[in-house]
């Protein structure tokens, strides 16, 4: 089996995620996110023309940004995303022969679990990272149970209800990493709007104690 891909370091690891965002609106918001300091964005492939978006992305980003898709379930999805020069797969399960393919790939991944055995599956395939989905459903105390039979220094984030408002109640438990979903973006936002946002959170991120 191939070796997962690490998760990089990011100085945040805030993922944000555009769920919706169509490619007329995809280079200026990108744009703002990466001026305020965002260093991962995924765009769902259950977005509009999805992969013609995250095409802009990557080629707006340099190439130490992680650039990816979300809601990825099919093998062919993960080759065109590969092909489309993205390096961040994010699925919302744990299906081993996705999250393999996508390691071998060179692929950053970061499949969503909800339970102990998906978690498990997760990193037994060669995840780079976990997503807790939906977060807000397990709460801080789940996942920290979860966490407990999980592989030591695997990174842990959280995805789902997230908002600066709670970033210090999941970090108290060992989530390092936040995925910002209607928190940071909903369709037919502004850049404007979006630079607003990336502002309040990365400045509740930089408040969160040094893992």
């Amino acid at each position: 089996m191939t070796g997962p891909v690490v998760w990089p370091s990011l100085k945040r690891n805030l993922v944000a995620i555009l769920r919706g965002i169509t490619p007329a609106d995809i280079e200026s918001v990108v744009e703002a996110l990466l001026e305020e300091g965002f260093e991962a964005i995924e765009v769902p492939l259950n977005s509009p023309e999805a992969f013609v978006s995250i095409d802009l992305a990557r080629r707006l980003a340099p190439q130490s940004i992680l650039i990816g898709a979300g809601t990825v379930l099919k093998l062919e999805q993960v080759d065109r995303l590969a092909d489309t020069g993205g390096n961040l797969m994010v699925t919302p399960n744990s299906v081993p022969e996705v999250i393999s393919r996508a390691a071998g790939l060179g692929l950053v991944t970061m499949p969503g679990a909800f339970t102990a055995t998906e978690a498990l599956a997760a990193a037994e395939a060669g995840a780079s990272a976990i997503k807790f989905f939906p977060a807000n459903v397990l709460g801080p105390s789940g996942i920290a149970a979860i966490r407990a039979i999980l592989p030591a220094g695997l990174p842990l984030g959280a995805v789902g209800g997230v908002s600066d408002a709670n970033f210090a109640d999941y970090a108290k438990v060992g989530v390092t990493c936040f995925g910002m979903g209607t928190s940071l973006y909903k369709p037919g936002d502004s850049a404007a709007v979006v630079r607003e946002r990336a502002i309040k959170t990365v400045a509740a991120y930089d408040q969160l104690p040094a893992a």
